[in-house]
């Protein structure tokens, strides 16, 4: 049996395990990932964060060449246990866990990199939280329909990557949305390969405000199912609803979701259009746990 210590964070209420693991020796499988991820037999969160050195992950090395400052890796698993390529809010928590236990700084107008399976994501402070750029996001080529509330309709969906796959559904207003039944793994058709989170979104009224977008969402995540929020989740349900809207939507979104509001803007780079993520960012408790 095995002791492990661990954090728990949350950013709108998207939780984490984040377990210290900076030289990399910890053997933590997709079962000991799950059961960690628990909610009746472990700690109970949407998604393990292992807190590992770059030059210490094999897959994550690499990526010291592009940053030499991205010291860390944020080493993310969903709630069953399968690898994530990214996490927006889990990413925000990661930054939080690596200031207050003295790993990295986010000095004040600097960036703090960290590395992920989605390449390095530069973070900033601000506010109560932090921002982070997603990078460059695309829209995803092809038809496909969603079908949730247990066999119910099913509506044209929008893919979008943002370093993540994700498929936007728009809903006729926030009762539909309020109503939608998500306890189900939504079906998609034709089904993406590796899978995709599920984001479907309401718009508010009005729905731009002083020059900002408004939506409410619901997201069911890959590997886990109905989550409080879901950070690149919500990127991807503006840049989706900034798409379907044309020109002249807004390029700054708020987006409330289950566990609270985040803010999205989109903004030109030298390598094309980026999209940042900002929210809150909290720990709440450690601990520790015999697997």
């Amino acid at each position: 049996m095995t002791t492990i210590h661990f954090t728990k964070g949350q950013g709108t209420g998207n939780d984490f395990v984040l377990v210290e693991d900076p030289d990399g020796r910890l053997d933590l499988d997709q079962a000991t990932v799950a059961r960690l991820c628990d909610r009746h037999f472990g700690v109970g969160a949407d998604g393990l964060i292992r807190v590992v050195r770059t030059a210490r992950s094999p897959e994550a090395a690499g990526l010291l060449a592009e940053e030499p400052d991205a010291e860390w890796f944020m080493d993310y698993r969903n709630a069953d246990g399968t690898l994530a390529e990214m996490c927006g809010n889990g990413s925000r928590v990661f930054a939080r866990y690596l200031t207050e236990h003295g790993l990295a700084a986010a000095p004040a107008g600097g960036t703090l990199p960290i590395a992920t399976r989605a390449g390095v994501k530069d973070l900033q402070a601000s506010g109560d939280g932090f921002q982070v750029d997603l990078g460059r996001w695309r829209l995803v080529d092809g038809d496909v329909t969603v079908a949730a509330d247990r066999g119910g309709v099913a509506r044209p969906g929008l893919g979008i990557d943002v370093g993540n796959p994700h498929v936007v559904v728009l809903l006729p207003d926030e009762d539909a949305l309020h109503a939608l039944h998500l306890a189900d793994v939504p079906t998609l058709d034709p089904a993406p390969p590796a899978g995709a989170n599920v984001e479907f979104v309401a718009l508010a009224h009005p729905p731009v405000v002083d020059g900002i977008g408004r939506i409410a969402m619901r997201v069911h995540e890959r590997g886990v199912g109905e989550t409080l929020s879901c950070g690149t989740g919500t990127a991807a349900a503006a840049l989706a609803t900034r798409h379907w809207m044309g020109d002249g939507a807004p390029d700054m979104w708020r987006v409330d979701v289950p566990g609270g509001r985040l803010a999205v803007r989109m903004f030109p780079a030298e390598d094309g259009e980026h999209v940042a993520l900002g929210g809150p960012a909290e720990l709440v408790y450690e601990g520790d746990i015999r697997i």
